[in-house]
């Protein structure tokens, strides 16, 4: 197959096709908050394009329920969110890393609230007004900036809003990163990335100066998540095939509270309720959390999953239930109107009776490694929000803390684009994507089957508990399935299914390899035949992909 060659001889092979070519000075893949933030924040010196899978307003950030961990708070202080984040992260974050994010939070709200993000107010008791913080488990104070229960979905419309007015900013909806494109000459240069538009179903070309992932997590690869469809690992996988490093895959993050409907869909009931007074209870309303932890409901969520799931499995329940009955109604419907127009939606009368609730997969804590700059191990390639390891989440992410990094370090990673656009030469023309090998596909079945096959082994062997033996399983299975699916990839053009199967196998890989690697149980990862924490621990680094993707475009190549 033809290579991702120089300029001059790029330029030639793509003008005898008709593939159809981008060029911008940062490709960012992902539209949520890291994602706009970083585009916002770099348009006023460049060009940008951002890749959206699904259409704008669609991703994960939209549906974050709870809020923003910021100091706000007099009573409040940066070394409290500090001590709070390490103590939740159960001795694997990095302090320097915390402290970094902590000490920017004011600052990058306030830029935020400039955009007009429409956080919640109060009257003092001197008539003045403020913003209203509520706490989360694991805070040991009120500093949660909040818009009602539908904190994410503001976000995400104000930094659309913002976005869709600044000329330098190009957003591709419906569009899959298929990979990233290293230069032939030098491995770990990106000069691009190859793009499939569901629009008219072809592979397109973006040539860029510089290319950030900022497409979310992987809770996808679980049978049961709080997370859209979108969240198929797609980063992770895209920077660990170019040659990234990934870490920390082994603690993914089981919000302990998502509604137990059958027609609930994924629906998160947010973790501020217990913050303002909600309780977990057996169905007959007796409290449980007291015997698993002192801090009893406001206890972190990796203690809360596992006691709800211990009380499920004890007792062969179907769900537990959140109750803050007790509060006055018309408080109730002022503070959670979403949650209560969905419950009632259901039958459910949050004011009068308890919500039924399971975990299920949420936040990702470990994935591509970066430093403060958000840079990966590849030159010109970044990586923002979940799909990124900083640091900051250790063995668990304390409640709130996932949108603050996303803009914290699209901050940091915007600063330090700008003061290398000078040194990056502009792209260039790239060799177009061949498919001369491949032809339609005839056997659908094949990606669904192991889609679902994938999934519900990773819940059943790699979820809240695991042990030696389902670890095994899993690796064992996700073997053979890489096998089918790089045969189908090889042969067959690609449909958005299938890019995702391809990239949620990869991800289930690296979070197996990942809890194989950990002997011992901490924060997220709790394994049955290792339950106590080691003495002396560190993240979980996998090397990366031995050969980066330098070839031109084959299904065959891949």
């Amino acid at each position: 197959m033809p290579q991702s060659e120089n300029c001059a001889s790029a330029q030639a092979d793509a003008a005898t096709t008709n593939t159809i070519q981008h060029q911008c000075d940062v490709l960012i893949i992902g539209s949520g908050a890291a994602g706009l933030s970083l585009a916002l924040k770099l348009a006023d010196y460049c060009n940008v394009i951002v890749l959206s899978k699904s259409d704008r307003n669609e991703g994960a950030t939209r549906y974050a329920q709870g809020g923003i961990a910021a100091v706000f708070d007099e009573a409040d202080s940066i070394q409290a969110h500090v001590e709070d984040t390490l103590d939740a992260g159960a001795g694997l974050c990095d302090e320097a890393v915390v402290r970094f994010t902590a000490e920017r939070g004011k600052a990058c709200m306030q830029w935020l609230i400039n955009f007009g993000m429409p956080f919640d107010t109060e009257t003092d008791e001197n008539g003045d007004t403020r913003y209203h913080l509520t706490r989360e488990g694991g805070h040991s104070h009120r500093r949660i900036l909040h818009a009602a229960d539908a904190t994410g979905q503001a976000v995400q419309l104000t930094l659309n809003e913002a976005a869709s007015q600044h000329p330098n900013i190009h957003l591709f909806e419906r569009y899959n990163a298929i990979d990233l494109i290293m230069d032939k000459n030098d491995p770990k240069l990106c000069i691009g990335a190859y793009v499939w538009s569901r629009n008219n179903e072809h592979v397109e070309v973006i040539s860029c100066r510089f290319a950030a992932m900022a497409s979310g997590g992987a809770s996808k690869v679980y049978q049961y998540t709080s997370n859209p469809d979108v969240s198929s690992g797609d980063g992770i996988a895209l920077a660990w095939r170019a040659g990234c490093r990934v870490a920390n895959m082994e603690f993914n993050q089981f919000h302990p509270t998502c509604l137990y409907h059958p027609e609930a869909g994924n629906f998160l009931i947010t973790e501020a309720l217990r913050g303002e007074g909600a309780f977990l209870c057996h169905a007959d309303g007796t409290r449980f959390m007291h015997k698993f932890d002192e801090r009893a409901d406001l206890a972190p969520r990796d203690i809360v999953a596992r006691a709800i799931d211990f009380e499920m499995k004890r007792l062969g329940a179907d769900c537990m239930y959140l109750d803050i009955s007790h509060k006055p109604a018309d408080f109730i419907v002022k503070h959670f109107p979403n949650i209560y127009r969905k419950c009632r939606s259901l039958g459910i009368d949050i004011t009068r009776q308890p919500i039924p609730v399971v975990p299920a997969a949420h936040y990702s804590c470990g994935g591509v490694v970066t430093d403060l700059n958000a840079q990966t191990d590849l030159h010109n390639v970044y990586a923002i929000g979940e799909v990124a390891y900083t640091g900051l989440h250790g063995a668990n992410r304390m409640a709130s803390n996932s949108l603050l990094e996303c803009i914290v370090f699209a901050h940091s990673a915007a600063e330090h684009i700008q003061q290398r656009l000078n040194e990056v030469s502009p792209p260039c023309e790239i060799a177009p994507w061949d498919e001369s090998r491949v032809t339609n596909s005839d056997e659908e079945v094949i990606i669904q089957h192991n889609w679902h096959e994938l999934r519900l082994f990773m819940w059943d062997y790699v979820g809240i508990v695991r042990t030696n033996k389902r670890l095994e399983r899993a690796f064992r299975r996700i073997q053979l399935l890489e096998q089918e699916i790089d045969e189908y990839y090889a042969n067959f053009r690609i449909s958005n299914n299938l890019l995702e199967l391809r990239n949620l196998v990869t991800v289930a890989e690296l979070i197996v390899r990942c809890a194989i690697a950990r002997k011992e149980s901490r924060g997220l990862h709790y394994n049955l035949d290792y339950p106590n924490m080691a003495e002396n621990a560190g993240p979980t680094v996998l090397p990366p992909r031995v050969k980066p993707i330098t070839e031109a475009g084959s299904l065959a190549t891949g």
